[in-house]
């Protein structure tokens, strides 16, 4: 559930290589998968990429093979089989959309996570109340890196892609590093 700055900050905290190193790799680094768009600066463009699991690592490692590391771990784990015939891929989402609900479900305090992922795909597909709008409390956090305290009206009205309070459907990334399980539950929600 780390997000990608939180990642790089616990890796260099652990000597694996300097914050600056690590970041710089996140914005401008190319990694030979599909699933990073190499033309974007944006640490969050390895956004729910990088594979929450145990790693070794040398002291002072290369920082885009440090970070490469994780994004091979995500790709060795993403199971394309399972998601050819996962009921998400049914319903019409993609891969990206799968790894950005399943980061929304990593970072929501529940327990059923395929519960979870069903109140979401519902949200996304029968509208009622919420209009469309997930409204996702850890989303809009998300958008807004220096908040502190309860989250309050104005937080809510602060215009960011992250916003899920504001704009429908899916934020522009995942927000966290989802972990297996949440990325299973995002591929098969429960029927609720």
């Amino acid at each position: 559930g780390y997000t990608v700055r939180q990642t790089i900050r616990l890796l260099a905290e652990k000597g694996v290589n300097t914050e600056e190193n690590l970041l710089e790799a996140a914005r401008t680094a190319t990694y030979d998968y599909s699933f990073i768009n190499n033309n974007s600066e944006d640490p969050s463009r390895l956004e729910g990429y990088l594979f929450p699991d145990t790693y070794e690592f040398y002291k002072n490692h290369n920082a885009k093979n440090a970070l490469g590391k994780l994004i091979d771990a995500f790709a060795d784990r993403i199971d394309e089989d399972a998601f050819a015939s996962s009921k998400a891929k049914s319903m019409g989402y993609s891969m990206k959309d799968v790894v950005i609900i399943a980061s929304l479900i990593e970072k929501t305090d529940g327990t059923d996570q395929r519960d979870i992922a069903s109140v979401i795909y519902n949200r996304l597909q029968k509208p009622g109340e919420t209009a469309g709008l997930l409204q996702i409390d850890a989303s809009l956090l998300y958008g807004l890196p220096d908040h502190t305290g309860a989250i309050t009206n104005a937080d809510k009205a602060v215009d960011t892609p992250y916003n899920l309070y504001l704009h429908k459907g899916l934020p522009p990334t995942a927000i966290a590093n989802p972990g297996s399980a949440a990325l299973k539950a995002a591929m098969d929600p429960n029927d609720t």
